[in-house]
């Protein structure tokens, strides 16, 4: 694929993250909905999602794709903590869980108010072990990603998990779907995706939050919108630029929020992570494959 085919240049700054002679690489193909790609760099692995098929493949450099759990309960997004364990949202089982080292699942929430939670979709975790995840209403909408349901909640809403005691509390009430999430480098700034336009005519966009005292958002405003397809999952770089998942493609966004620039990608992206080493492989789950490119940035995630 040449670059002026791979490539959607729309402003300079985007030359300065891209390799000329990289290639879009298909890892696999053969899932349902891929989702939710998290790399080990200590294990040289990368795991996702095929939420559908209700399993979790793992990807290992020049050794090939095998099964990482079968059943998953539907696991959808995935992260890891700063003790390297596994976090993961279950769509069937309506929880954030936690992937011990034995191989135990401990379940960090399931609940909010009494109430089940909806179907957690997105996760991340911040360096003083608070865990933040989206809880929108896919995951139970139909038995396609999940077990057809109702909503208990009234709301579909963005929580904290704290790391002492372990309460879950509401940090953003607001959303008609909030989907991915991630933290600015520095960690003072929390973005949120607001996938609704999926199911309703209103904008697809990602929001900011101030990050006060760790525990709390503050200061809401617009960041950016997708002007093909919906916002799902999303990272940054050390720069602090903002690598989104959209239907064309991967959409790069400077952190003034212009869009400079995308890769295409020939089916429907719906999450991305940075990998590889350096952390300069962008990984890219894209409705039935796992692919790569590499690029001139490295990613910011942790560990």
């Amino acid at each position: 694929m040449s670059q002026d085919i791979l490539y959607d240049i729309r402003d300079d700054r985007f030359r300065n993250l891209i390799a000329g002679s990289a290639k879009l690489e298909e890892l696999y193909t053969g899932c349902r909905w891929a989702e939710g790609p998290v790399w080990f760099s200590d294990l040289n692995c990368l795991i996702w999602s095929d939420i559908p098929n209700e399993r979790m493949l793992r990807w290992v450099p020049d050794g090939g794709v095998s099964v990482f759990r079968s059943p998953s309960s539907y696991v959808n997004g995935n992260t890891r903590d700063r003790q390297g364990r596994l976090i993961s949202c279950e769509h069937g089982g309506r929880r954030v869980t936690r992937t011990e080292p034995d191989g135990k699942i401990t379940v960090l929430a399931d609940s909010y108010q009494g109430k089940r939670l909806n179907s957690p979709n997105d996760v991340v975790v911040a360096s003083d072990g608070a865990i933040w995840f989206t809880d929108p209403s896919y995951g139970i909408k139909s038995d396609y990603e999940g077990y057809k349901s109702e909503q208990e909640q009234e709301t579909r809403n963005v929580y904290r998990i704290d790391p002492q005691s372990g309460k879950v509390e509401a940090a953003a009430t607001d959303f008609i779907q909030p989907n991915g999430l991630a933290f600015s480098p520095d960690e003072k700034q929390l973005y949120i995706a607001d996938s609704g336009s999926a199911d309703h005519d209103v904008p697809r966009h990602i929001r900011v939050f101030d990050v006060v005292d760790g525990k709390r958002l503050a200061n809401s405003r617009y960041f950016c919108s997708i002007d093909n397809g919906i916002p799902d999952g999303f990272r940054f770089d050390v720069s602090g630029n903002l690598w989104s998942s959209a239907a064309d493609g991967v959409h790069c966004f400077a952190p003034d929020g212009t869009l400079l620039g995308k890769i295409k990608v020939p089916q429907t992206v719906s999450n991305v992570t940075f990998g590889g080493q350096k952390k300069n492989r962008l990984f890219i789950t894209a409705t039935q494959s796992l692919y790569s490119i590499y690029t001139t940035t490295n990613g910011a995630q942790y560990p």
